[in-house]
């Protein structure tokens, strides 16, 4: 493992300028995407502590994560045992409508992965970078997590 990489650590410093607003943004949206197939459990806890942090500074911020890499693969229902923790986190922020969770349908596709493998509390958005645009469109700020390999 890698970990922390540099390109990780980047993205805590959009977080703290966030947070130093005077006024929330409509939203933000996570941006996940690395080549490393356990990246995704290795960053969620922190994009869940960050998301955290930011509601106590803005309750009721709308957050939504978009995974769209490697690391998507690791939420597919037969990869549930090799990561439990992560696949309790992502169902736990679905269930509760607290953060939906993306993956990319057209990169799930090009490796033969239909959105039936995935688990149902997991949303396969046609595109990850287009569901990523249309938060944006929402007027989301994007705080892009993603390793320097990538």
């Amino acid at each position: 493992m890698l970990w922390p990489v540099s390109g990780y650590a980047d993205w805590n410093e959009e977080v703290e300028l966030l947070l130093a607003r005077a006024h929330p943004p409509d939203g933000v949206v996570f941006e996940i995407v690395s080549d490393e197939p356990d990246f995704l459990s290795y960053v969620l806890p922190d994009v869940r502590d960050a998301a955290k942090r930011l509601r106590q500074r803005f309750p009721g911020l709308s957050l939504a994560v978009v995974t769209h890499g490697i690391e998507q693969f690791a939420l597919m229902e037969e990869n549930r045992a090799d990561f439990q923790e992560l696949h309790a986190s992502v169902e736990a922020m679905s269930r509760s409508g607290d953060i939906p969770v993306h993956v990319c349908g057209t990169h799930a596709g090009w490796r033969g992965v239909t959105p039936e493998e995935f688990p149902d509390y997991v949303d396969v958005a046609a595109v990850g970078p287009a569901q990523v645009n249309d938060y944006l469109a929402l007027g989301y700020v994007l705080v892009l997590v993603e390793d320097s390999s990538f």
